[in-house]
């Protein structure tokens, strides 16, 4: 099968062999797949990861289309039987770590992680799933109401979907892009999907001393902080990855949220070096590869 190959942080494409499928595995023909932050992160060398990458698809299996929750895991480990299925200690993840990913023709995913998708999300759309779940587990860790002062700093991919799902809310929502004077210490709540050391400092001036930063995205370096300004104004400090397929399904089949303006370009198979070049682009939103031939 036709793959792209991420190694010591080059692109190249291959012709691979089509994935053994493990027991409880199934073998998913993919449809569609989308380049994100963390895609971009891993050609750059954030984690040793060898193979193909890619998490967010559409796929097809036995005449039905599904999209995939990305960990792997073990149900083995202490995490596994504690119920805590996405750290489980021993986990691959799609694309990132010890699982070839989706841009390719095939992937491989546990039956148990697959979600069929409705006939009324358009593919386009449907490859939205990962990460609007992903902007949704927000609202699965903490509770956002009305009042709340709500601040998103970065106003890229992740940041839009953020924006969107906290709408529904109701609360007192802000965004910061590029340029955005903020306010100190005035948000209940800030979000920060940046992923850059400039957006968690101007998450920890906007937050107000009680309040809660959540951390959506990877970070390629260190960090530094003040760490004793978090005690002494007693910032709550959430990191946010993976979250809930079914409600991300849900809102898409009710149209509750949009996503098609999101998407920037689409690139076939052959192509998705090209369309890794144009992810990088400054500004760009959500580019996809084409994986079926």
């Amino acid at each position: 099968m036709r793959a792209l190959w991420l190694e010591n942080q080059r692109l190249s494409l291959r012709d691979v062999a089509r994935p053994a499928v493990p027991s409880g595995d199934a073998l998913v023909r993919v449809l569609l797949a989308g380049i994100c932050n963390t895609d971009l992160e891993l050609a750059r060398g954030y984690y040793p990861f060898i193979g193909i990458p890619g998490h967010e698809f559409v796929g097809e299996l036995d005449g039905k289309r599904v999209v995939g929750e990305i960990n792997a895991a073990c149900h083995a480990c202490e995490a596994c039987r504690e119920g805590r299925l996405t750290h489980c200690e021993n986990r691959t993840v799609l694309g990132i770590k010890s699982r070839n990913g989706a841009f390719a023709e095939f992937l491989t995913l546990p039956a148990e992680n697959l979600h069929e998708v409705p006939d009324t999300i358009p593919t386009e759309d449907a490859v939205f799933i990962e990460p609007l779940a992903a902007a949704l587990e927000i609202q699965e860790q903490i509770a956002v109401s009305p009042d709340d002062r709500v601040l998103i700093v970065g106003h890229g991919k992740l940041g839009r979907l953020i924006e969107r799902t906290l709408a529904l809310t109701g609360c007192k929502l802000t965004v910061a892009g590029r340029g955005t004077i903020v306010s100190a210490k005035q948000f209940d709540i800030v979000v920060e999907c940046s992923g850059s050391p400039a957006g968690f400092e101007i998450a920890r001036r906007a937050v107000r001393p009680g309040g809660t930063i959540v951390m959506k995205s990877t970070y390629a370096g260190d960090l530094t902080f003040n760490a004793s300004s978090l005690v002494v104004d007693e910032i709550t400090l959430i990191g946010s990855r993976c979250g809930p397929f079914a409600k991300a399904i849900d809102l898409l089949a009710n149209r509750s949220i949009e996503v098609r303006d999101l998407v920037d370009a689409t690139y076939p198979l052959d192509k998705a070096i090209t369309a890794f070049g144009h992810a990088q682009r400054s500004g760009a939103l959500k580019v996809l590869v084409q994986c079926r031939q």
